[in-house]
């Protein structure tokens, strides 16, 4: 039977809108999944398509945004790519890789993307919401919206925001940033925009991210409901950053909030930069200072550098080479700093790239076989199909200890034969998940595939052991707080700050 007949069925799912990008959505589903949860429901998130380069790999290789796994992880379940059936992969120009169910199946440009995909990816999203239902009966769908529901040049092709809320009669509430300015335009000019039956569906308003003394807003809230005849049912306050991140590059933007650092990360900030949430688990150690580095400079200020994934390795090789980051990478290694690569990041750390399909970012011929920067004696040839799976392996390097992560990328890299004077060494049990060198002066340049690797406690104490060694520091002897465990410290305060200032009683009806 299809799922239309048993809407009335099923509990009315909650849904969040906002009034633009960056207005708290992500961060509200998060708590509220955590909020029912701790009340015995069964939530699930959802969003029907997500734009990010920030994925994650749930447990059958399927590719979904990381914002909704880290939703699925408040839900107290597994993420599945069911939750995320259209994920769009920016490519730059316009141009983004389309992923339907954890699947790739292609790649669009943004002004063919309605002709093309709309019919197929309204098909996929309702696939999965029949499937969850399925599964899961008794679940109530969390779901988040994406961007601002009433682009009104973009609204003839929403499929996740208002097209969702009707065919599932959802419970919407609008999510707005005070701290943005402007909340009442943005308020009113939202619902104004809306159809009659679209604006019945909008059942309370949260205001977010608001600084100073809440009562402040009473005469505030009292006009916004009056003008609307929709509650306000929260008014949030400002939360400090430590809070799980938004599905956002304005994370690149954070600094480290501990005084005192012992440690200063580098972290390359390459124009195509995917999966940099590898470095929450850094930001929440307290004796690490973290900053972005998106031009040339003399490196020695930091203690180890790092080079992260990239969706266009090519084209973020080019920048390297083109803003001299590549030198000053080079130098600092012969200055004995420590280097750290993560999928693209390890590839480019080789000495070739080679893109004979035009798969990571090369414009033409000429930059189809191209020089990394020749740190690790490895080449990479990269393939029309991408690997994406879940990795259980164990570490030799810079401890034995087990390994969970997962594998996104094209390209496969093996050791380049022409350069055998390198000394070089597998970081792994499973040999083509990661290399390490270290060299003469005492720094380690080192490359992985695993995703995630940070998130392993063991694993990252001995590699900032190994980092504060080489400054003659004491070794943290203490045992680390998991970073499991902060995360669900974090997502649990984060739940009992919404929860305090958010009436959902209405809600659960």
């Amino acid at each position: 039977m299809e799922l239309e007949a048993k809407l009335h069925e099923i509990k009315k799912p909650i849904m969040v809108l906002g009034t633009s990008s960056g207005a708290g959505k992500s961060l509200t589903v998060t708590a509220i999944c955590r909020i029912l949860k701790n009340l015995g429901e069964e939530p699930i998130p959802f969003k029907g398509q997500n734009m990010s380069n920030n994925a994650w790999v749930d447990w059958e290789g399927g590719e979904m945004a990381y914002s909704q796994a880290i939703q699925a992880i408040a839900c107290g379940i597994n993420p599945s790519a069911e939750m995320n059936p259209i994920l769009l992969k920016p490519q730059g120009h316009s141009i983004s890789e389309v992923i339907h169910l954890g699947k790739s199946i292609g790649i669009t440009a943004a002004k063919n993307y309605y002709q093309d995909w709309f019919i197929s990816g309204w098909e996929v999203i309702k696939k999965s919401l029949s499937s969850i239902y399925k599964k899961n009966p008794n679940c109530r769908l969390i779901i988040e919206g994406a961007g601002s529901p009433v682009e009104m040049n973009l609204i003839h092709r929403d499929l996740t925001n208002l097209r969702i809320a009707k065919y599932l009669n959802a419970n919407c509430i609008l999510v707005t940033d005070i701290e943005r300015g402007g909340v009442f335009a943005q308020i009113i000019g939202t619902l104004e925009l809306m159809k009659p039956e679209e604006k019945k569906l909008i059942k309370g308003i949260i205001i977010n991210r608001f600084r100073g003394d809440l009562s402040l807003f009473k005469e505030g809230k009292e006009w916004i409901e009056n003008k609307t005849q929709v509650p306000v049912i929260g008014i949030i306050p400002w939360l400090n950053d430590s809070f799980p991140p938004e599905d956002s590059l304005d994370l690149l933007e954070k600094k480290s909030h501990f005084e005192n650092p012992d440690i200063k990360v580098g972290i390359i900030k390459l124009p195509s930069i995917s999966n940099f949430s590898d470095f929450d688990p850094l930001r929440n150690e307290e004796s690490i200072f973290i900053e972005w580095i998106d031009k040339s400079q003399n490196l020695k200020r930091y203690d180890f550098i790092i080079l992260p994934g990239s969706k266009q390795t090519i084209k973020d090789q080019i920048f390297l080479e083109n803003s001299g980051l590549s030198k000053e990478i080079r130098a600092y290694s012969n200055n004995e700093g420590h280097i750290i690569g993560i999928c693209g990041g390890l590839q480019m750390l080789g000495t070739t790239l080679e893109d004979p399909y035009f798969k990571e970012g090369s414009k033409n011929h000429s930059e189809q076989k191209i020089q990394g920067i020749g740190l690790l004696p490895l080449k990479t040839i990269f393939f029309e199909n991408k690997l994406t799976r879940q990795i259980h392996s164990e570490s030799l390097w810079p401890c034995q200890s087990k390994i969970k992560g997962f594998e996104i990328h094209n390209g496969k890299t093996q050791l380049d034969n022409m350069q055998s004077s390198f000394k070089i060494n597998p970081i792994f049990k499973d040999l083509d998940l990661g290399w390490y060198k270290v060299n003469n002066g005492g720094g380690t340049i080192a490359g992985t595939y695993i995703h995630g690797i940070f998130e392993n406690d063991s694993w990252r104490d001995q590699y900032i052991n190994l980092i504060r060694k080489s400054k003659n520091l004491q070794k943290t002897n203490k045992e680390s707080i998991p970073y499991k465990k902060k995360r669900e410290s974090i997502i649990e305060n984060l739940a009992n700050e919404f929860d305090k200032h958010l009436n959902l009683t209405s809600f659960l009806n």
